[in-house]
């Protein structure tokens, strides 16, 4: 069984990058001859030609292409890792990795990451599951934190460490122009879209109707904000939800605050692990959004 030389992939990745053998050798204090052998070998070993000549020329074949970005992400990560294990920490380049879960608001989770946005040098990457998957990627290292509406607790095999980030009042949202009152008791005869039975939201809406004899008549329900804001902004009919999500619509008079929920919330927590490393972009993220709340 082959097996890949890194010290062979390292001198191709340098000609590759370079362009020539030659001032690639006297960069690396290397005769030429050594390096052409050095590349020879790891075409060798892996059955594949890497370059073609085209007179005094090295190009790259279609098997070297592809070579070439492996080795960039590899001797890239190489050199984050190298400044981790040195320096105690991930480098700012690295890009921070972002769970969402997969039901809560855009808006809510863009207003989080808008110092990354307005950084043209920060990179970062966003992934969307539901609580479980995510809470098993954070705990495999596979991301560095997670947005969500729902909290978590730790327990003895992970000390999950919740925060809360924010609390979004919940209102009755609709399209404009309905003539209703400030009283819950009022909203007789609509038609309504709303969360599902088991949601935060739809629990202590019901508990409110419940409260002011309020019977809804419910036609849809959406357990995705990004859905429901959709609905609630074309079928016409009443909906319950965090301002944040509709906050376009309600500006441009597509939809309408009708009544602000009393003592009903929405909220918002950043959810990590308890780790030594943690990226330095966290600490931005989390102290701009401090501020702007």
């Amino acid at each position: 069984m082959n097996r890949l030389n890194y010290h062979h992939l390292y001198y191709f990745w340098q000609v590759a990058k370079g362009g020539n053998l030659t001032e690639t050798a006297q960069r690396l204090h290397i005769s030429q001859s050594a390096l052409s052998a050095q590349i020879k070998q790891l075409e060798h070993s892996m059955q594949v030609q890497l370059f073609a000549r085209q007179g005094r020329k090295l190009v790259l074949t279609d098997s070297g292409y592809q070579t070439l970005k492996y080795a960039e992400d590899i001797f890239s990560r190489g050199a984050e890792l190298e400044q981790l294990l040195l320096k105690g920490m991930q480098p700012q380049s690295s890009p921070i990795r972002i769970g969402t879960l997969a039901t809560m608001s855009r808006n809510f989770i863009e207003s989080f990451i808008t110092p990354l946005l307005a950084t043209a040098d920060s990179r970062y990457s966003l992934v969307s599951m539901h609580q479980t998957a995510l809470l098993n990627a954070l705990a495999q290292h596979q991301l560095d934190l997670v947005l969500s509406n729902i909290a978590v607790q730790g327990n003895d095999s992970q000390l999950w460490q919740c925060r809360l980030l924010a609390r979004q009042p919940v209102a009755v949202i609709g399209p404009p122009g309905k003539a209703l009152s400030d009283n819950l008791a009022a909203y007789q005869q609509q038609r309504w879209v709303l969360p599902p039975v088991q949601s935060p939201i739809r629990t202590a809406f019901d508990a409110l109707a419940a409260q002011y004899q309020l019977r809804p008549d419910v036609v849809a329900e959406a357990d995705d904000m990004a859905m429901l804001r959709l609905l609630a902004r074309d079928s016409g009919a009443l909906s319950v939800m965090p301002e944040v999500v509709v906050k376009d619509e309600l500006k441009s008079g597509r939809l309408q605050k009708y009544l602000a929920l009393p003592q009903l919330y929405e909220n918002f927590y950043i959810i990590t692990t308890q780790r030594e490393l943690l990226h330095p972009q966290l600490a931005v993220l989390l102290q701009a959004f401090t501020q702007t709340t």
